[in-house]
């Protein structure tokens, strides 16, 4: 990847999109919506591990189509660190090709789990203690790859506060691409 990345990260229902497209806004570039959310609405959320390698392969894909429209930083909405996530989270095991994945992100927002839970159709673990794997599991990603990473948490505005600041604080900023520069 050739264009810096910034990767939301972490459980359902943390504002990753939400956030994704406010970063993409103030960055003046495109993000990569969560292929994973595009998947289970249209093949349903009953997965196997193979589904988890199609949604790494069309999360790829997704990456690599709005790359060359990015303007000095891409913004994605989860990548394939997350999926690997899922897997533990959904079969208790890793998956050799989602372990193998090395096209990571620069830097990874861990969003926390401090947000009200909104259901919809493709989310899975509204109770507050598989949240909390689930977090744990995330957490545990960044960490086992030795990824950089900020915990991202309040709401609202300060949650975006704290994520520009961070993205700011990485040197990850394009300066042609902030308002006002």
């Amino acid at each position: 990847m050739s264009v810096p990345s910034v990767v939301l990260h972490g459980p359902e229902s943390t504002g990753k999109s939400t956030l994704a497209a406010q970063l993409a806004r103030h960055y003046r570039t495109v993000w990569v919506p969560e292929y994973g959310r595009t998947y289970c609405e249209e093949h349903g959320t009953d997965l196997k591990p193979a589904d988890l390698v199609a949604i790494m392969v069309g999360h790829v894909a997704a990456r690599q189509k709005l790359e060359p429209q990015a303007r000095g930083l891409l913004i994605q909405d989860t990548d394939p660190i997350m999926t690997a996530a899922w897997s533990l989270m959904l079969f208790g095991q890793r998956d050799a090709t989602l372990d193998a994945f090395t096209g990571t992100g620069q830097l990874y927002l861990l969003m926390d789990i401090d947000l009200p839970w909104v259901g919809d159709e493709v989310r899975m673990f509204p109770a507050r203690e598989d949240q909390r794997r689930f977090f744990d599991l995330c957490h545990d990603e960044l960490i086992r790859r030795d990824l950089p990473y900020v915990l991202i948490s309040g709401d609202g505005e300060a949650r975006y506060a704290r994520a520009a600041h961070a993205i700011e604080a990485a040197g990850l900023a394009p300066t042609r691409g902030r308002p006002g520069a």
